[in-house]
C-alpha cells in the first residue's frame, strides 16, 4: 500500500541525467511530493544544507562529488544528519550496496526500477519528521561544499587511521604491553591529564599520567572505575599533561561481540575537551578486539604455566623464572635461595585415606605457599608430592627461617579425609643458596640433597646444603 504525502514534504532530486531526472521528478510529483531537481552534487548539497528537505535522492556515482561523499557530508552536518538519503546505482553489485550502506543511506535502488524508487521515497517521507530548525545559508557556493567534503574526508581518514592503530594492539601479547602502547599512541593524537584501562577479571587498572600527579590520578581513576582492590599498573612520563584539574572524567565500556571486556576512562584537559568525547568513543568502540585477544593469550599462557591441581607454577614455568633470577643475581650480585619440600608419607595418605584426600592435601599446599611467601617469591609443584620455592634477594639464614615457618604452618594444616577425620601432614624441606656461577641444575640438586637429609633425620624438619659435603639439619 502506497502512503500519500502532503505538499509540505520536499524531495531533493540530484541526477546528472536530465532525462532520468525528469522521469523521476514526474513520478514523485504524481505522488504529491514537492520536487526540487538539480544536476550536480555540489548544488544539491548547498540546497540541502540551506533548507533541509524531507528526503534526498541522488546518483551513486556523479562527477566531482559522489553520492557516497554527499551522504557522508549530510550525515556530519547538524542540519541534515537526520535527513534520509536514497542512492541510485547502475547495478546490484554487492560492492555498491556496501559503500552505500556504510555511508548511512536510507535505501539503495538500482536505476531503472522507478516504481521501487518511488516506494522507497514515499516510505522515507512518511518516516521522516518535520523540517523544523534554524539553518544558516552557506556562502561561497560549491567551493565551500568541496571544502566541507574534504574536511569531512580528512576526519574520516583520521578516524580510520586511529581505528587501525587500535586494532593493531591485538598483537601486544599482554595487557600491560597493550596499555603501554595505547598510552604512547594516545599521547600523539590528543592531550589528556590521564587515561586508564581496567578489567574486572582479573581486577586491574592500568593508568598513564604525569609523574607529578600520581596520587591525585590514582584516586580519581580508581574512584571513576569502581573496582574493588584492583592491581594497579602505572605508566608515568611527561607525555601526559601535568594539569591538576580538568573537565569531567569520561568513562566508557569497551566491548567485544556485544560482551563487555574492559572499561576505558580519560581525564581530558580543558583544551582537548571538544574532541575528547568523540575520541574516547572511538577508543571504546575499536579497542575491544585487542583487549579480548590479549586476554585469550594471557589465559593460554597462564594455563600452560600452571599446575591444574594446585594452581601453582608448573615445573617448566618455575625453571624459566629461576633462570631469569639467576641471570639477575649474576649481574647484580643479589642473593638467591631455593627450597625443595616433600610431603612426608604421602603414599600412605593415598593408600589409607583415598586419592581424593591426597589431592586435597596437594591443593591445600597450593593455597598455603603463596599466602606465606612475598609477592616477589614463587612457589611451584615440582612433581608428585614435591614442591619448590624460589626466594629472591634471600641469603641462607633468611631462607632457613622461611623454610622453618613453612614447615610449622604445614604441620598445622587442618585437612579432613573422606570420613571427616583430620589428616596429619608434615613436610621435609631442603634449603640451598645460589653460589656465584652455579647452574640451576646444581642448585636444585643441592636442595634435593638437603631434603633427603631431612628425611633421614626423622622427617618434618629443615636441612640446608652449602655443598654436597656440608649439610646442616635443623630439628
Amino acid at each position: 500500500m502506497i502512503t500519500h504525502v502532503g505538499p509540505e514534504k520536499r524531495i531533493l532530486l540530484i541526477d546528472p541525467s536530465d532525462t532520468r531526472r525528469e522521469v523521476l521528478a514526474r513520478r514523485l510529483r504524481a505522488q504529491g511530493c514537492v520536487v526540487e531537481d538539480l544536476p550536480d552534487a555540489a548544488s544539491g548539497a548547498e540546497a540541502a544544507l540551506a533548507s533541509p528537505p524531507a528526503v534526498v535522492v541522488a546518483d551513486l556515482w556523479m562527477p566531482s562529488i559522489s553520492g557516497v561523499q554527499l551522504c557522508r557530508l549530510l550525515r556530519s552536518e547538524p542540519a541534515t544528519m537526520d535527513v534520509p538519503v536514497i542512492l541510485c546505482g547502475e547495478d546490484d553489485e554487492p560492492r555498491n550496496r556496501f559503500w552505500a550502506e556504510r555511508a548511512g543511506v536510507a535505501g539503495y535502488v538500482v536505476k531503472g526500477r522507478t516504481g521501487e524508487l518511488v516506494r522507497a521515497v514515499i516510505k522515507a517521507v512518511a518516516a521522516s519528521g518535520s523540517a523544523d530548525g534554524f539553518f544558516v545559508q552557506l556562502s561561497g557556493g560549491s567551493i565551500d561544499i568541496r571544502d566541507r567534503i574534504a574536511r569531512h574526508l580528512d576526519e574520516a581518514l583520521f578516524e580510520s587511521v586511529i581505528a587501525s592503530e587500535l586494532r593493531a594492539l591485538a598483537s601486544s601479547g599482554s595487557f600491560e604491553r597493550l596499555f603501554d602502547l595505547l598510552a604512547q599512541f594516545m599521547s600523539q593524537v590528543t592531550r589528556y591529564r590521564w587515561i586508564a584501562l581496567a578489567t574486572r577479571t582479573p581486577a586491574r587498572i592500568a593508568m598513564h599520567h604525569h609523574p607529578a600527579l600520581r596520587g591525585r590520578v590514582e584516586a580519581e581513576a580508581t574512584a571513576a572505575l569502581g573496582l574493588a582492590d584492583p592491581r594497579l599498573i602505572q605508566v608515568e612520563d611527561e607525555d601526559a599533561v601535568a594539569e591538576p584539574d580538568g573537565p569531567a572524567t569520561l568513562m566508557l565500556e569497551v566491548s567485544f561481540a556485544d560482551a563487555p571486556v574492559a572499561l576505558f576512562a580519560m581525564g581530558p584537559t580543558f583544551s582537548s575537551e571538544n574532541d575528547a568525547v568523540q575520541l574516547a568513543r572511538l577508543v571504546a568502540r575499536e579497542l575491544g578486539g585487542a583487549v579480548k585477544m590479549t586476554s585469550l593469550i594471557e589465559d593460554s599462557q597462564r594455563l600452560a604455566a600452571t599446575d591444574a591441581l594446585t594452581g601453582l607454577m608448573n615445573r617448566r614455568a618455575f625453571t624459566s623464572f629461576m633462570a631469569e633470577e639467576i641471570a639477575h643475581s649474576m649481574r647484580y650480585g643479589n642473593p638467591l635461595s631455593l627450597l625443595l619440600l616433600d610431603i612426608d608419607h604421602f603414599k600412605q595418605i593415598n593408600d589409607r585415606c583415598s586419592h581424593a584426600s591426597g589431592d586435597r592435601v596437594l591443593a591445600s599446599l597450593g593455597e598455603l605457599l603463596p599466602r606465606t611467601l612475598r609477592d616477589c617469591d614463587r612457589a611451584a609443584r615440582w612433581g608428585g608430592e614435591e614442591f619448590v620455592v624460589g626466594l629472591t634477594s634471600t641469603e641462607r639464614a633468611s631462607a632457613t627461617e622461611v623454610a622453618e615457618r613453612l614447615r610449622s604452618e604445614i604441620a598445622a594444616l587442618e585437612i579432613l579425609d573422606d570420613m571427616g577425620e583430620r589428616i596429619p601432614i608434615t613436610a621435609s624441606i631442603g634449603v640451598a643458596t645460589w653460589a656465584d656461577g652455579e647452574l640451576l641444575e646444581s642448585l636444585v640438586a643441592r636442595a634435593d640433597h638437603a631434603m633427603y637429609v631431612s628425611k633421614a633425620s626423622g622427617r618434618n624438619c629443615v636441612s640446608a646444603c652449602d655443598s654436597f659435603r656440608t649439610v646442616s639439619s635443623l630439628h
